[in-house]
């Protein structure tokens, strides 16, 4: 949820972030509140920050010049996180931005988030996970831009830092579960919010989606209902695929005989045939004990403390 003008301090690390993203950081950041402080830290006598000087003017940002002088020591590092912690001390903002890449500021954002600071990191995608969790949300800058709404690539390959489409969906699957335990309805705004919260750098960009309500529906594993201006969620009620799933491991028990089939084994076969199964959509908490309420089988150990099952 934004809140409407609250101010934060936008500070750049100009050392390993490319002037290229300047107008889309601007952009981005302004949809979270109003930005009172725009600093960029570098060593503006070096060649290598030529690109950055013909963005600087054009966009009203401050440079602060710090020399290198000791090889080795980043000290331009050092000077963004003291005047992190000057303006933290002097009460005018209520949030923080830090655009970088690299892992040294992350104990910088668990503190500023410690003394009640919203903190917003945005890097590109090979920023360490130590910095992004750190932060209350973390931007990938290759998501940022124009976005065709037309021309989602729902191909996108997750990258190692991205969380697994999976954690999210049963991120998903818990949160409406417990909803729905307690009587609620679960609102798509909502859902967005706690997976924020859950994983700071969760954005629907980074699987080739602009909107969460699509990124969902194409899962196959949620529907969602509009009333009024509200959307709200809930797991689709396909029965028919549940009972086709119990079938298909009737049918793998049997097969495997008087041997019968180890429960890892049976496992494996099970998610790799149907990607949604979630043995928590049967009301079980355990593999082990959704096989056991089917009829007609029993399990026995082969040994080796390997649980296996077969039919009777």
């Amino acid at each position: 949820m934004v809140i409407e003008n609250k101010r934060f301090a936008l500070l750049i690390d100009g050392d390993n972030i490319s002037a290229k993203y300047i107008g889309d950081i601007l952009e981005e950041l302004s949809t979270y509140g109003i930005i009172t402080y725009k600093r960029i830290y570098g060593d503006w006598t070096s060649t290598q920050s030529s690109k950055w000087k013909e963005r600087l003017l054009e966009n009203s940002v401050i440079p602060i010049q710090q020399f290198s002088n000791t090889i080795g020591k980043n000290a331009t590092d050092s000077t963004l996180i003291i005047d992190a912690m000057d303006i933290l001390y002097t009460g005018n903002v209520e949030g923080f931005c830090i655009v970088s890449s690299d892992s040294d500021f992350t104990r910088l954002a668990s503190r500023l988030r410690e003394s009640g600071m919203e903190v917003i990191g945005m890097g590109e995608e090979k920023t360490p996970r130590s910095f992004r969790v750190a932060c209350s949300r973390f931007i990938n800058l290759e998501n940022l831009g124009n976005q065709d709404e037309n021309t989602e690539s729902k191909d996108k390959q997750d990258d190692t830092n991205t969380i697994r489409r999976e954690a999210v969906y049963n991120a998903i699957i818990n949160i409406i579960t417990e909803n729905e335990n307690k009587g609620k309805s679960v609102e798509l705004g909502s859902v967005g919010n706690r997976l924020v919260n859950m994983y700071p750098d969760f954005d629907v960009r980074n699987y080739g989606y602009s909107l969460l309500s699509r990124f969902l529906e194409d899962s196959g594993l949620f529907q969602m209902e509009k009333k009024h201006s509200i959307i709200t969620i809930s797991l689709k009620d396909d029965k028919k695929s549940k009972e086709e799933i119990k079938e298909y491991i009737n049918t793998v028990i049997s097969a495997s005989g008087k041997k019968g089939i180890g429960f890892s084994e049976l496992s494996n076969l099970v998610h790799g045939k149907y990607n949604s199964f979630n043995v928590k959509d049967y009301g079980y908490s355990q593999f082990s004990k959704f096989i056991q309420s089917f009829e007609d089988v029993e399990t026995f150990d082969e040994g080796n403390n390997q649980k296996r099952v077969r039919k009777i």
